[in-house]
């Protein structure tokens, strides 16, 4: 990922902009889709997320760069860094180079069933007990 997908805060200062992303080949029966970003070399025992949204409308296949899918209907779960949107890459300085999980999760519901804010854990579990597919792009990033 290059600088503009960096977060802006917390030491780094970059464009905090997702990347463009589409998928194709979508599963029968499926009427949702959701995506969540996760960086599993944070040094924090548990990981990091930087993305969750749940609840984009089964005709939505792409989001150009610094698009929200809110705009098409979904809900934004809590990220990591306290925040709804996107957080982009923010690796502590000389940490290294980490990987960033970009999975998009094909759903058989048009909205997820979970709780009023919900944690990324909880997301995470139920998005793996009911998707129909999902698919993943791992992009690097070191500062």
């Amino acid at each position: 990922m290059g600088k503009a997908h960096e977060f802006n805060g917390f030491g780094c200062s970059g464009e905090n902009l997702s990347p463009q992303l589409s998928w194709s080949d979508v599963p029968q029966g499926t009427k949702s889709f959701a995506i969540t970003v996760y960086d599993p070399d944070a040094p924090t025992g548990s990981g990091w997320w930087h993305w969750s949204v749940v609840d984009i409308p089964a005709d939505t296949q792409a989001l150009k760069r610094g698009e929200s899918p809110l705009a098409h209907g979904a809900k934004a779960i809590r990220n990591d860094y306290g925040t709804t949107d996107f957080g982009g890459a923010c690796p502590p300085e000389g940490h290294g180079m980490h990987r960033y999980a970009f999975t998009i999760w094909a759903l058989p519901t048009e909205s997820l069933s979970l709780p009023e804010a919900p944690s990324a854990a909880l997301v995470g579990y139920m998005l793996n007990a009911t998707a129909l597919d999902s698919a993943t792009l791992t992009a690097t990033y070191h500062r």
